[in-house]
């Protein structure tokens, strides 16, 4: 019972809160206890038959320094974590499916890391037509070479005494629909005008308005007529991200056809940051793992037969 108290607590507070203001025990009683909830829980974790995934990275330290997050999207948990973002970590998921189950997978959202894409091919039936990168991810790829054309065409016009793109970054980069009448009008003479981030800014729009498709034919003519504009657009930045898309139009049809997005894993990665925040971090990725597993599992943490 005292176990189950202390699970009650965790899920309201962090476990120095708990340990030092709640139950005054020590740190290390209130992580095992943790770990134990979370081995209870993926032992009696019945077997899953997911039909969609979401594959994700999420920071563990600043830098390069991540983990991969499976998601169950219908359920909104957490099937595992994994130590980084490489093809041998996300292959020891896979290979914890038996063949049922790599059947009944109908698609696979993820980002554009080769090593995701490259292990997924490889271990799931027919995937070529079920990997989706999703509008989440295109957007990010495109609103970082907007930002890249706004910087170097600020510093440009900085030289020639021009302020216009000054205190501009959030205005092009935060979605229309998110703006009040107010900004979006201040934001008009800008979006409006000849300068080239304008014109970045336009090219970003467009594609986000390509969503819309149930058939993969017309998807593919409108997508590739887009593409064929982009690449003349003359602003490197906007090529370079163009070029990628290019790369991977086939999973972007796949998303659009599928209607599947990653969502959902963008919103358990913002849970996980809320949980690294309230934690003021972690020692390593083991006490990481338990926490996410704890938080998003789904699982069963309580002792037997008892529920606090």
């Amino acid at each position: 019972m005292f176990e189950s108290l202390v699970i009650n607590w965790l899920q309201e507070a962090s476990i120095k809160a708990v340990a030092r203001q709640q139950l005054r025990l020590s740190w290390n009683a209130i992580d095992g206890a943790m770990q134990r909830a979370v081995k209870r829980g993926l032992a009696r974790r019945e077997r899953q038959t997911p039909t969609h995934l979401c594959v994700d990275e999420t920071s563990f330290h600043k830098g390069h320094d991540y983990v991969t997050v499976v998601t169950d999207p219908d359920r909104a948990h957490v099937l595992h974590v994994l130590d980084d973002h490489t093809k041998a970590r996300l292959e020891s998921f896979y290979d914890g499916l038996d063949e049922a189950q790599k059947s009944a997978i109908e698609s696979v959202s993820m980002d554009m890391l080769r090593a995701y894409i490259n292990t997924t091919l490889a271990a799931i039936p027919g995937t070529r037509e079920k990997i989706a990168f999703d509008k989440f991810h295109v957007a990010k790829y495109l609103g970082d070479a907007l930002d890249q054309v706004r910087k170097q065409e600020h510093r440009a016009l900085l030289q020639k005494g021009n302020s216009a793109l000054t205190g501009s970054k959030y205005h092009w980069l935060t979605h229309p629909d998110n703006m009040d009448r107010e900004r979006w009008n201040h934001f008009k003479a800008l979006r409006e005008s000849t300068l080239k981030t304008a014109r970045a800014w336009g090219i970003k729009e467009l594609i986000m308005s390509l969503w819309h498709y149930v058939s993969r034919t017309w998807a593919e003519k409108a997508w590739k007529r887009w593409l064929s504009w982009a690449l003349r657009s003359r602003l490197e930045p906007m090529k370079k991200a163009t070029a990628t898309i290019r790369n991977h139009l086939w999973g972007i049809i796949n998303a659009i056809v599928l209607d599947v997005h990653n969502g959902h894993a963008e919103s358990i990665n913002s849970r996980i940051k809320m949980i690294k925040i309230r934690s003021c971090g972690f020692r390593n990725k083991l006490r990481f793992r338990n926490a996410i597993y704890f938080h998003l599992g789904g699982l069963d943490l309580y002792p037997e037969g008892l529920e606090y």
